[in-house]
């Protein structure tokens, strides 16, 4: 046996938390991503715009990526729980305020602000982070497939899900049930419990401070185009999932067209998110995700300029779902291999913060020019340029662990 295949083996895989963990991306996800289909009924039902719903979604998207650094720390430092705990009890909050909100301020701090820092405090960068400090190297482009592909599930699954709760119990009932099922959150992430400090797999390659931490990766020129390029994702994700139900309806194809759309993105994502996961192990990082958004520009181009349909629909929302989240596994595992696993959760949520600042601008975006064009055009071609932005940025980054030659000194 190679000594590869001795490094990839051992040590075992920690299913417990693996499981534990992906079930927690699956709900933490699900819900976030079926917001788009509570817009319409929402502004229906109070007479408000979309630039209202979007500016609420937009204050989630932001609130998640501000949140997640910070959490993270946390996680680093005082164990995955405790912060799986407040995700929890934010998520269920946010959702119950938003369910029974009167005013767009209830709506924009409950499925804004709260719900955003639930998700943050329960997202991917938390929950790869403590896989990663459990498994060797070799392994964690594969449990980071796996964790990203149950959040894939998440979206497949809830899509369904969330329609069917509208059209029984209404919009406010079905946020509330969905409230309820966050609860669940803490009581799977008690595997989840350890820290940095007492890792399966430590990372003794540097005993740095969190400002050291931020020094070194911050002037480190390939974290920083990494950075940039994932606000490119957070873009084109966003937008798509809080405002494809609204732009089918518009088109004229029928609503349950959106329905197996978002559902066909997360079923698909999943595959995507697995292979990106197991491919990750043997080729570059960076040009399989620049290879990503260059597919993403070109699919985006093609929906938008041939005849749409629901069929048409569909085979956009299948090949989009293959590219959707099959950037996460790559990017986490670039952090990873550049810096370590001490301050992951740290310096992942930072790279993941620059996600939710195009997050926020997609959504907002899309909600203000649909209010001054009465067309979601203008957003879908700068997703498009954007995209090739992104392709471009990722080739010079390197795949290396960064040079620390004090800390090595000494």
């Amino acid at each position: 046996m190679s000594t590869r295949s001795q490094d990839y083996r051992s040590p075992s895989m920690p299913w417990l938390i693996i499981i534990a963990g992906c079930l927690i991306t699956f709900l933490t996800f699900g819900p976030r991503s079926a917001m788009g289909f509570f817009q319409l009924p929402i502004i229906g039902d109070k007479g408000w715009d979309r630039s209202t719903y979007g500016l609420a979604m937009a204050l989630q998207n932001l609130f998640w990526g501000a949140g997640q650094p910070i959490f993270g720390m946390i996680a680093d430092k005082y164990g995955s729980w405790r912060v799986l705990l407040m995700s929890g009890i934010f998520y269920a909050s946010g959702l119950l305020l938003m369910a029974h909100a009167d005013a767009p301020i209830a709506l924009h701090i409950g499925g804004g602000v709260l719900v955003g820092l639930g998700v943050a405090a329960g997202s991917y960068g938390i929950i790869l982070s403590a896989f990663a400090r459990h498994v060797s190297a070799q392994q964690r482009s594969l449990v980071f497939g796996l964790g990203t592909a149950a959040g894939s599930a998440g979206m497949f699954a809830f899509a369904p899900i969330s329609l069917g709760l509208i059209e029984r119990f209404g919009w406010s009932d079905a946020l509330v049930w969905l409230g309820v099922a966050m609860l669940l959150v803490p009581l799977l992430a008690i595997p989840l419990r350890g820290n940095a400090s007492n890792a399966r797999m430590p990372d003794t390659s540097a005993k740095q401070t969190v400002a050291e931490a931020l020094k070194e990766a911050l002037s480190h020129k390939s974290y920083l185009f990494l950075t940039a390029g994932f606000f490119v994702c957070g873009f084109q994700v966003a937008f798509i999932t809080t405002h494809f139900p609204a732009y089918i309806s518009d088109i004229g194809v029928d609503k349950h067209y959106a329905v197996w759309g978002l559902a066909l993105i997360g079923f698909f994502n999943i595959i995507g998110s697995l292979g990106a996961g197991f491919l990750g192990q043997t080729h570059s990082k960076p040009k399989m995700l620049a290879l990503i958004y260059l597919l993403r520009s070109i699919l985006v181009a093609g929906f938008i300029l041939l005849p749409q349909s629901g069929t048409s629909v569909l085979i956009f929302s299948a090949i989009m779902g293959l590219l959707w989240l099959s950037t996460v596994p790559p990017t986490n595992g670039l952090v990873a291999t550049m810096f370590g696993t001490r301050h992951l959760g740290l310096l992942g949520g930072m790279v993941f913060f620059s996600h939710q600042i195009g997050s926020f601008i997609g959504v907002w975006l899309g909600g203000t020019l649909y209010q001054i064009y009465n067309s979601y055009d203008a957003v879908w071609w700068l997703s498009i340029i954007l995209g090739l932005f992104a392709a471009l940025i990722h080739l010079p980054i390197r795949e290396t662990a960064v040079q620390r030659p004090v800390l090595a000194a000494a």
